[in-house]
Parts: C-alpha cells; structure tokens; sequence
C-alpha cells in the first residue's frame, strides 16, 4: 500500500468521536469537520513509523494538508530529523501551512540547537513573517532553547517588538516574557517596569508569572502592582 493509504487507514482506524468534539474545542482557527479525533501519542507512534519510510517525502510534499492529524504527523515527522540542514528545509517547508497553534508547537526544535546562531539567524527571519504561525514558532524557538544558557538580553527585545492583532501570537509572546520572568528575572523585570509591551500582552504575561511557582512572592507582588488598565505606562 501507498504511504498515503495507509495514512487514511490509520486515521480511520484511530478516530475517537468523543475525542474528536474535545480536540476541536481547543482549536477554533480550524473548521471543526477538519479534526478527525486521533490522540497524540498515537499520532507520535506512527509518526515515528512514517519517518523510516523511503516514501514519506510523497506525504510531506502533500501541502496543505486535508485534516489536522495529517498536519501533526507532518510536525512530528520533521521534528526527528536529526541531520540540520534537513531539519531546517522541513520546517522552512511546512510553517508556511501550518494554520493552529497545536501544531505550530507541536514542531519540536530540539534539533536547532546543534547550530545555535545559525538557528538564531532564522529565528529572526521567522519572527520577520507576515505569517502568524511561523511569528508564533521563532518566539517559541527563543522561548525553548534560548532562555537559559544561551541567553542575550536583545531576545528580550525581539520578542517586546513583535507588533501583532493575531491572538497566538501575542500569547506566545506573553508565555515568553513569563518564562523569561521566571528564568532571567533581573534582564526582563526592567522590560515590565518600562512599559515596552503592548496593554494585553504586559497583562497577560504577568498572569501567567504570577501562577508560577517559579516566581517568588516578592516578584509576584512587584508584577500585580505592574498590571496595565491603559496602553501607556504603568
């Protein structure tokens, strides 16, 4: 059988109806009916499978996909690449399509960190897109392998300049700032302190640092006083 049917078979013989009505309730950016209700670790097994085929290019070159399961295993099966330059091409090649945050995220960029200012160099072309997905996955790169060790304070900036309408974006943004509160506090609180972040990002990074049990107390009550109710300064 062809790489595409046993795809279709797997999927099939996978679908989990109640499943399926969660899974689309967290992913409103798609059309419900494109969610066929598969769970991830089984979409992880058979990604895995996929992966050692000597057809899995005729699946990864079949973008856009049809449903979201096809979009994960697709995720899952860039994100075993382990040779750089390859890994690079397959996620060059596939955000471009990616249209939800599951599986924007799902596309693991542990490999990036064999080469990590070449990995830099890209993070910042992603973050230059106009397309909300791939903006969201360089500040996830950032937020991944760049938040401890290999931090410079100018991602701080990076990140804090991103102007963006879309949601997942500006989530991801304040999930960045968050961990960065958490992980390199005296860098970042300045950036809070300074009002650089637009009202609802500022607000909604400090929400999520002040749920961490990463954060001291005194930092957490440094960040309520911090809270935004208008685009200037606090």
């Amino acid at each position: 059988m062809s790489i595409r049917d046993d795809i279709a078979t797997f999927l099939a013989e996978s679908r989990d109806g109640a499943y399926q009505a969660f899974q689309s309730k967290l992913i409103p950016s798609i059309p419900a009916d494109s969610v066929i209700g598969v769970r991830t670790p089984a979409l992880r097994k058979f990604a895995k499978q996929l992966a050692k085929r000597d057809d899995v290019g005729e699946f990864l070159n079949e973008v856009p996909h049809g449903c979201f399961e096809e979009n994960q295993l697709h995720a899952f099966i860039v994100s075993a690449e382990t040779d750089y330059e390859r890994l690079l091409v397959g996620i060059d090649d596939f955000l471009p399509f990616v249209d939800n945050w599951a599986t924007c995220d799902q596309m693991s960029p542990r490999g990036l960190a064999q080469k990590p200012e070449v990995t830099l160099k890209h993070v910042r072309q992603w973050m230059a897109s106009g397309h909300p997905y791939t903006v969201r996955y360089g500040i996830g790169v950032l937020l991944q392998l760049f938040l401890d060790d290999r931090f410079r304070p100018e991602f701080l900036e990076w990140v804090a300049r991103v102007e963006s309408d879309e949601y997942y974006v500006n989530m991801m943004r304040a999930w960045f700032f968050a961990e960065a509160l958490a992980k390199q506090p005296g860098a970042t609180l300045p950036v809070i302190e300074e009002g650089r972040l637009d009202r609802w990002t500022n607000n909604k990074a400090i929400q999520k640092a002040r749920e961490s049990y990463r954060i001291s107390p005194k930092l957490k009550e440094q960040l309520r006083g911090l809270r935004r109710t208008s685009q200037g300064k606090p």
